[in-house]
This record gives structure tokens, C-alpha cells and sequence, in this order.
């Protein structure tokens, strides 16, 4: 494995990059860096080259004024992997990745070999409706209003980022160095402001993902992986939208599906 920064877009992403072949594209989401994929990247390595980015603003990525707007974040995924000279990959994307992967395969479905979207909603799509009928998760509110989370919960990061590990893995928990990771990573005024970013540019991401989906399809094979809690809302927001979907819910499994069930979540990005 090796980390490595590389310029893309106008920032310095950085990326873990492993193995040789076609190109495998992960992209991760909060409360995370590229160490979310840490007990899959060996299985992918086998027979792929590997690409793990930190998302803009995230882990040790640049964090950028602006640009957290999953069309920027699509832009971003495609001129790293430009300049690390792969013209197609597979992409899965989770959680805040998720919206990004998608937006790279419609407006770039030449650059995408494969699509795996999991535990995430595609802005206002139709289909998520069960899932909404109590509103959105609570935290969605708390992190869009401008400067209050970074400044509230400024010194009680670790507080924080456990909660979301320990809730998205269903009490399970995660390894005490990716727990401790993680809150190096999310620690800090401006860390916290630019992952915060990410939930203050959901308006303009929604709208991105309503203009691609009326403007066409999403013509690339698509996977649709749901867990606990978004389950099979994903899938329902996709199928109407999509050519070719396959769907999988993994049973026993929190939201954080590569840290709490790898071992079911490596078959489903290696088929096909």
C-alpha cells in the first residue's frame, strides 16, 4: 500500500494506491478517510489497481474553501484518475461518496466500468420515501447551518466520530487504530468546517442529481448495496433511472458496511 498526493482539479487528493490491474475507484464518506476500505482493499489488490482517495476536505486531502458539491467531488474523481493514467475504473461509492460515484457514471459513463453505490440517498429521487416519512436524520440539520457544528463540538471530536462508528456498525464497533484514526481526521475546527461542507452542499448536489437524471440514464451496470439503515431505498431511488441494477441487502449489517460485514461486501464488488 502506498499513500501518495497528487494534484487533480485545483487540490492535493490524498491517495492509497495498490495492485495491478483494471482500476478499482473507492470512494468513502463520514466519518471516514480511505482507511474505511482497509479490511477490502487486500481482497481487491489481487487482481485489481486499487485507488482509495480522501474525499475533498477529508483525511489529508486539501481542505478547500468550497467545491463540496458532489459534482465538483465527480470532477475531482475524474482528473485524479487522469493523472494517475487510468482512462476506465470501477467505482463504488458509500454514504457521501455515493452521490459523487453516481454523477462520474452519468456524465461520464465511458470512464465507468462498473458502478456499486451503497447506504446512501440520491438527493430527491422518488423511492426513498418510507425512509423519509420521519424526515432525515437529525445530524443532517445540525451539520448544514453554517458554523454551529464545528464550533460546538470543537474538543469533543472523539465523542462524536465514536458515536457514528459505534451506530454504523451496530454496536459492533470498529479497530482501535482505524477509531483513532478517524478522530485524528475529523479533529479540529477546520477539519470538522470542511467535512461539514459536504452536508452544506447537499442542496446543490440534489439539484445535480434531478438535472442528470432528466437530461438521461444511467446506461453503466449498476449494484445497489443497502444495509442498516437506508436498506432497500437506494435501489428503489435507482431502478427508475437505471438500465442494467442489481440489488443486495446485507443482513446483520450496520450502515458502515466495509468495516462491519467486509467479508460479505467483497463478493458483491468483485462479481460481474
Amino acid at each position: 500500500m502506498r499513500e501518495q498526493r497528487v494534484t487533480a482539479n485545483g487540490i492535493d487528493i490524498n491517495v492509497a494506491v495498490t495492485g495491478q490491474g483494471p482500476a478499482f475507484l473507492l470512494l468513502h464518506g463520514f466519518p471516514h478517510t480511505w482507511r474505511l476500505w482497509t479490511a477490502v482493499i487486500p481482497h481487491l489488490a489481487r487482481h485489481h489497481r486499487v485507488i482509495a482517495p480522501d474525499l475533498r476536505g477529508l483525511g489529508a486531502s486539501t481542505r478547500a474553501a468550497g467545491g463540496y458539491d458532489a459534482g465538483t467531488l465527480a470532477a475531482d474523481a475524474e482528473a485524479l484518475l487522469d493523472a494517475l493514467g487510468e482512462p476506465v475504473a470501477t467505482v463504488a461509492g458509500i454514504d457521501a461518496g455515493t452521490p459523487v460515484a453516481f454523477l462520474l457514471a452519468m456524465r461520464r459513463p465511458e470512464r465507468v466500468r462498473r458502478l456499486v453505490l451503497m447506504e446512501s440517498l440520491l438527493g430527491r429521487l422518488p423511492g426513498a420515501e418510507d425512509f423519509l416519512a420521519g424526515g432525515p436524520p437529525w445530524w443532517f440539520g445540525f451539520h448544514a447551518v453554517p458554523g454551529l457544528a464545528e464550533t460546538v463540538l470543537a474538543g469533543h471530536e472523539a465523542e462524536y466520530i465514536g458515536w457514528f462508528l459505534d451506530a454504523g456498525t451496530r454496536g459492533r464497533g470498529v479497530p482501535p487504530a482505524i477509531r483513532d484514526h478517524f478522530t485524528a481526521a475529523y479533529t479540529g475546527h477546520e477539519a470538522l468546517r470542511s467535512a461539514f461542507g459536504h452536508y452544506r452542499a447537499m442542496p446543490e448536489s440534489a439539484a445535480q442529481i434531478a438535472a442528470a437524471t432528466a437530461a438521461g440514464r444511467l446506461t453503466v451496470p449498476t449494484v445497489a448495496i443497502g444495509a442498516h439503515p437506508v436498506g432497500d431505498a437506494l435501489a428503489r431511488q435507482l431502478r427508475p433511472v437505471t438500465d442494467e441494477l442489481t440489488a443486495h441487502l446485507v443482513e446483520d449489517c450496520g450502515h458502515i458496511i466495509p468495516l462491519d460485514r467486509p467479508e460479505a461486501l467483497v463478493p458483491l464488488l468483485l462479481a460481474g
